[in-house]
């Protein structure tokens, strides 16, 4: 008699702009969602400042569309499919739609800076598997976020280096905050062993509403992980 097929769930994967998320999400080999995508339109009204700045705080949960990224979840752990927007940094805006498949796949990861922010939300609609933010040195973070947006033309050159001094000086902060709102601080080797117990039906270890673990569960969840085998 075959198991029953397990729900899809999602693994919310947070942390600082240029901590690694996406690089770390492509080498698990997971279906993605890009949160990023759910971003906010340059000339929307609701947008926030930086303080003291004319500058459009792309670092404020208020410049993203929270519901709308949400909903998106919930529709790929429902039916396996969902259709999501196409974003350009570049330009602030939405430049298209495409659709997003996970298929039967039982896990996929959802990444960005704001996926702290809805670890409450998906956890109470039940799709949440564990919610992670990957840490490192500020120093590194910032040169990996700064040749990454010179790169891939993300915004002018002088905008990317207030906001990088801005979110170096900020980045224990940043991680403070993600894991007071239920995203366990981590590295990427511990990151890529949550998500391979995940993925393979094990528990992570449950977090309290502060990320802390509940030791409880933890011995479990290593002995799962032990069975797999674990943004740059």
């Amino acid at each position: 008699m075959s198991s029953p097929t397990l729900p899809t769930r999602v693994v919310l994967l947070a942390g600082p702009s240029g901590s690694g998320k996406s690089s770390l999400a492509a080498r698990t080999g997971l279906p993605v969602l890009r949160l990023d995508d759910f971003y906010k339109e340059g000339d929307d009204p609701t947008l926030p400042l930086v303080p003291g700045s004319a500058d459009i705080d792309w670092d404020s949960v208020r410049s993203w569309d929270a519901d709308a990224a949400v909903a998106a979840i919930v529709e790929l752990c429902r039916t396996g499919r969902t259709t999501v927007p196409v974003y350009s940094i570049a330009t602030s805006s939405r430049v298209d739609a495409e659709a997003l498949d996970v298929g039967r796949a039982p896990l996929f990861l959802a990444e960005g800076i704001f996926a702290a922010d809805i670890v409450a939300r998906c956890r109470e609609l039940g799709v949440m598997a564990d919610a992670l933010c990957l840490r490192g040195r500020p120093s590194t973070t910032f040169r990996r976020r700064l040749a990454r947006d010179l790169r891939e033309g993300r915004k002018s050159v002088p905008f990317l280096l207030r906001r990088g001094w801005r979110l170096m000086r900020a980045e224990r902060a940043i991680v403070g905050r993600q894991a007071a709102l239920g995203a366990h601080p981590c590295d990427k080797r511990e990151a890529l062993g949550r998500i391979a117990a995940s993925a393979a039906g094990g528990l992570a270890p449950r977090l309290t509403p502060r990320g802390e673990r509940d030791t409880g569960r933890a011995a479990e969840s290593t002995s799962a992980a032990g069975r797999t085998g674990n943004p740059t």
